[in-house]
């Protein structure tokens, strides 16, 4: 089982930063990679953010120059830098990973998310 637990949303104006993180636990070697993903108020679940055991990153066009994705495999912890926040990146942020399940991959559940907040 992997648990996944997000944290250090909150509320801030456009133009702000925060910084959220993902502390997964359980067993962590058979993540391959790690996500965030988002969903707005009336929105689908949109994943934002990925990288992979060997470090390669990915960003959806929407955050592409203002989010970075970073991990520290020691801690077994994801963070996503956000910065020049803009209204519509409002939502709840997940992260998530594909582990591995014999020879396949599946996702972990869902947590509960860190909510944010951009005031305009």
């Amino acid at each position: 089982q992997v648990q996944l637990v997000e944290s250090e949303g909150g509320l801030v104006q456009a133009g702000g930063s925060l910084r959220l993180s993902c502390v997964a636990s359980g067993s962590t070697s058979r993540i391959k990679a790690m996500g965030w993903y988002r969903q707005g108020p009336g929105k689908q679940r949109e994943l934002v953010a990925s990288i992979t055991d060997g470090g390669v990153t990915n960003y959806s066009d929407s955050v592409k120059g203002r989010f970075t994705i970073s991990r520290d495999n020691a801690k077994s912890t994801v963070h996503l830098q956000m910065n020049s926040l803009k209204p519509e990146d409002t939502a709840v942020y997940y992260c998530n990973a594909p582990v591995r399940s014999g020879s396949s991959l599946v996702l972990a559940n869902w947590g509960q998310g860190t909510q944010v907040t951009v005031s305009s």
